[in-house]
Order: structure tokens, then C-alpha cells, then sequence
């Protein structure tokens, strides 16, 4: 009996052309089957023979055919790419803002979607010129500020969106952070078991404090609050970047308050810095001082001596968010607000407070 077309042995001819001209009725003629059935082994929605299938995969192999994106949009009515707004504003950290972008990136190619990077502080023109272009499926924000002028505007937009950080009204809204308030708290509740009653918060960049960042004033008031609980002298200062800037903070209060022997940092940049200037003006870590960092864990571990951190988890905080977007996409219910619960892991960097002089 003569071979039928869908018997057809898979042709092993070179492509006929470059690759970005190949198309899929190319392929279906070459597996001599119809473009339907192309089609279908692509996207999977029909059960297709195993044979069918296997001959369909190696002629796009040997075709060297890529499915077209604006095609496949066409069809799905999805562009397949979200955009990551995230504006470069001075006191931002940015090996630590980069750990968010990548987190958000490859979960994204996890789930087929690519990654539009909007960095330009345009606000909510930025925001609505994104939106109203067919480029993206969803928004994801970060850089959240307390009273952020682009909130009111994602009430009102059509695309789905979340928030990498919490305004101060998150009503309407999908939001995942890291708990800074809970994070604040855990940093002096450490330090007053162990027996501190005089502590420092040398925190962001005046800038970020100034613009209303929200992790920055969240940490902040969870440091006021427990050390209010636990009746503790709590100071907080912002703190600038570089060696020269953390000397003169440190120098300015162990001369106002000499009884300091608490430190909480949260300011990436600042941590060697603390951790090497605390020496050269005679208190040693954690004999004389005790230092608590608010960072990612590659930060603490690398410190000398290693720090006594709260982890933030940049890279689950970049999961939780694009999965929460995704559903969005897809019409899913979501909670409206994802809190990770901070832990604090114990290193070398604390100790019980000295005596008392």
C-alpha cells in the first residue's frame, strides 16, 4: 500500500532559506502535514499523534523555524512581555535593585513573558504611555513611595499591575514586600535581649527618606515602636554612602550618645564601611558595639566579621510578584497585599552589651 502523506518519513533537506523567513507552512509542507497540525504541536491545545508530532518538532529543527512572536500575540491577544517599571533615583542601591530585575526576569521566561526595563523617572505619563501601547500584558512598580502620584492613575488603567512595595493606601491594589515594619522590630528585639538599652538606626540616603520610600519609613517606625515597647533609647539617622560620610555619622553620635552599643544598618553601601570605621574610633564589633544589618544575605555573609542580618529576599519577592501578575492576566484572584514574614539570622556581629562604665 502506497505510503499515505501523514506516513511521510521526516525530510532531512537543508533549510531553504534564513531562518527568520522559514514559516510554518513551510514546515507543515516539508512534514507533509497541514499547517493546522503545525500549529497544534506548537501551542499544544489538540492532542496530535506522537509520530505527527515527533516528524512536526524535526522538520522545525531541521527548517530552523521560530514560532513568530507578533503572530502568536495576534492569536493570544497577548503580547507576552510585561514591563518592569523601575525609575534610577539617587539613594537607590543598585546591586540590590538589580537583584529584583533579575529575580523578575527569569521567573518571567519561566512562564514564556519577556521583560520590558522602564527606568526613566517619568512618573504617571511614563506609566500611562506604557499602558496604552499593545507592548505589555501587565506593569510591575517598584520604588513604591508612601503617597505615590502614579497610584490614582493604576486605579483607573485597564492592564493589570502590581506592586513591588506598599503606598500608604493600598486599597485597590495588588502588593507583595518584605514586612520592613516586622523587620525593624526584630532588629531591636535582638539587640535588647541581648541587653541593649541605647541603639542607632543609621538607615537610606536622606534622598529616599525625602521622596517617601516606603521600606525606608516602614523599617524606620518598627524600630520607634519596639524600642518604645521595650524601653529602649532608639536613634535614627539617615545615612549617606562612602567611607567618609558613615565617619562622620558614627563620629557624631559616640560623641552625643557614648553609651551607644546598638547599631542597625540599613544601607547596603554602608555596611563595610560601618564595620571597618567602628575600630579606628576604639569600639570593637561586637565587643563594644553590636551591628544588625537590613539586607540581602550576600551582603551579611560577606561582611567581616559576618553580619547579624534581616535577610531581604529579593529574589522570592521577584517570584511572588510576577506569579501575582500572571494571574492577574489571566482574569485569577489574587490578595491584595503579600507580606513575607522577615526573619533574623545570628552571626558574629552581636554580642551581649558591655558593662556599663
Amino acid at each position: 500500500m502506497p505510503a499515505g502523506p501523514g506516513d511521510r518519513p521526516a525530510t532531512r533537506a537543508r533549510p531553504v532559506k534564513s531562518p527568520d523567513l522559514v514559516t510554518i507552512a513551510d514546515v507543515a509542507r516539508h512534514a507533509g502535514v497541514a499547517v493546522s497540525t503545525v500549529s497544534y504541536v506548537l501551542s499544544g491545545k489538540r492532542v496530535i499523534s506522537e509520530v505527527t508530532r515527533t516528524r512536526v518538532l524535526a522538520n522545525i529543527r531541521v527548517l530552523g523555524y521560530h514560532p513568530n512572536a507578533g503572530a502568536r500575540a495576534l492569536a493570544s491577544r497577548r503580547a507576552n512581555v510585561i514591563a518592569l517599571v523601575l525609575p534610577l533615583r539617587s539613594g537607590m542601591q543598585v546591586p540590590v535593585v538589580m537583584q529584583f530585575a533579575m529575580s523578575v526576569v527569569t521567573t518571567a521566561r519561566t512562564v514564556e513573558h519577556d521583560v520590558l526595563l522602564v527606568t526613566s523617572d517619568e512618573g504617571p505619563d511614563g506609566l500611562r504611555r506604557v499602558a496604552a501601547s499593545a507592548m505589555v500584558d501587565g506593569l510591575l512598580l517598584m520604588d513604591v513611595e508612601l503617597h505615590d502620584e502614579r497610584v490614582p492613575l493604576l486605579r483607573e488603567l485597564g492592564r493589570p499591575s502590581v506592586l513591588i512595595g506598599f503606598p500608604a493606601d493600598a486599597s485597590g491594589l495588588t502588593c507583595v514586600d518584605l514586612d520592613f515594619h516586622r523587620a525593624g522590630q526584630l532588629c531591636v528585639e535582638h539587640l535588647a535581649g541581648l541587653g541593649h538599652r541605647r541603639v542607632a538606626l543609621l538607615g537610606a540616603p536622606a534622598a529616599v527618606y525625602d521622596r517617601g520610600t516606603g521600606f525606608a519609613h516602614r523599617t524606620r517606625a518598627g524600630v520607634v515602636d519596639a524600642a518604645g515597647r521595650l524601653g529602649v533609647d532608639a536613634v535614627v539617622r539617615p545615612c549617606e554612602e562612602g567611607t567618609a560620610a558613615v565617619r562622620r555619622e558614627l563620629v557624631s553620635l559616640l560623641e552625643r550618645w557614648p553609651d551607644l552599643s546598638g547599631l542597625i544598618v540599613q544601607n547596603e553601601a554602608a555596611v563595610g564601611p560601618v564595620l571597618a570605621v567602628l575600630p579606628t574610633l576604639g569600639r570593637r564589633v561586637p565587643e563594644d558595639v553590636s551591628v544588625v544589618g537590613v539586607c540581602p544575605d550576600q551582603f551579611a555573609e560577606q561582611a567581616g566579621p559576618r553580619l547579624t542580618s534581616v535577610p531581604v529576599p529579593a529574589e522570592e519577592v521577584g517570584r511572588q510578584a510576577v506569579s501575582l501578575l500572571m494571574r492577574r492576566v489571566q482574569g485569577e484572584p489574587v490578595p491584595a497585599a503579600t507580606l513575607l514574614d522577615p526573619t533574623l539570622t545570628v552571626r558574629d556581629s552581636t554580642a551581649p552589651a558591655p558593662a556599663r562604665r
